[in-house]
């Protein structure tokens, strides 16, 4: 299928341009920002236009979750409006949108597993525009899927584990939360994941959840850094009251896989064997 990717210079889309190299994907195309802007209607028809895809991945996203508590219009532009201007020239150009989304739609104040039916109550002003995004998406469209991941890491970009290993190399301590409780998940893998709903055919339109296997709090995820990078750090667990952000986060957010498991028949991995991948391919 042909296919577009936007935000195609952010961490999942160099994701996916790596998983498709190495499985001789083709008919992508990843445009760089200044030729795939969400926010400018008139150059994103032209790109519709030009490549007439069959399936758009949208991986564009204002992601700086402190950040936006203070910069809430252009977070809301990126995060909402970018995202109904990407799904109304789908339904014109009759393509699938992949709309990749967040566990922080969710408040997360529960203990089990969040499913796709759940209430969405975000505390945060990222949270909220994601999930207005991917309300617009559902209003609009009909041929959508949109993925709510948790924890990205990888080795391009900005993330926790480079951010880790960064710290590490300047501190012998570190203190770090451990009563927020999600999944980390390797961007590789949701990549792999994005491609395989896109091969298999499938028309079940509608929300999934997708990370990892397992459950971890920010210190465990740290700790399995140091482990399996074999560096010598001392981690010290903290509560979120000793650790003060801009932003509140969910203190529970692991999803429940079963229905993306069950509909395309995937085998997910569990976070700390993806976690050995990544440090692998980061040496």
């Amino acid at each position: 299928m042909k296919t577009l990717v936007l935000g195609a210079s952010g961490q999942l889309g160099q994701c996916l341009k790596k998983v498709a190299t190495q499985k001789n994907i083709n008919r992508l195309y990843f445009p760089d920002e200044n030729a795939a802007n969400i926010l400018d209607k008139d150059l994103l028809k032209m790109l519709f236009e030009e490549q007439k895809p069959e399936f758009v991945i949208n991986c564009a996203a204002y992601t700086a979750v402190d950040k936006a508590e203070d910069d809430v219009d252009l977070c809301r532009k990126i995060n909402k409006d970018g995202a109904l201007n990407i799904a109304k020239l789908c339904k014109v150009y009759n393509a699938t949108l992949i709309h990749v989304s967040t566990d922080f739609v969710f408040e997360g104040n529960g203990h089990e597993l969040l499913r796709e039916e759940d209430e969405a109550k975000p505390v945060n002003v990222y949270g909220l525009t994601k999930l207005e995004g991917e309300q617009d998406v559902i209003r609009t469209l009909s041929k959508y899927f949109i993925l709510r991941t948790s924890w990205l890491y990888s080795e391009y970009g900005n993330n926790f584990v480079k951010g880790m290993l960064m710290l590490s190399a300047e501190r012998d301590e570190l203190s770090i939360i451990a009563d927020q409780v999600g999944t980390p998940t390797y961007a590789i893998d949701l990549a792999e994941t994005i491609f395989h709903i896109i091969e298999s055919g499938k028309t079940d339109y509608g929300v999934y959840h997708y990370s990892n296997e397992g459950v971890s709090s920010w210190y465990d995820f740290a700790v399995g850094v140091f482990d399996i990078s074999k560096t010598q750090v001392k981690v010290n667990p903290i509560p979120t009251s000793q650790y003060r952000t801009r932003s509140v986060r969910p203190k529970f957010s692991v999803m429940d896989k079963t229905k993306i498991k069950s509909t395309f028949g995937i085998e997910i991995p569990y976070w700390r064997d993806s976690l050995v991948r990544c440090i692998n391919a980061l040496k």
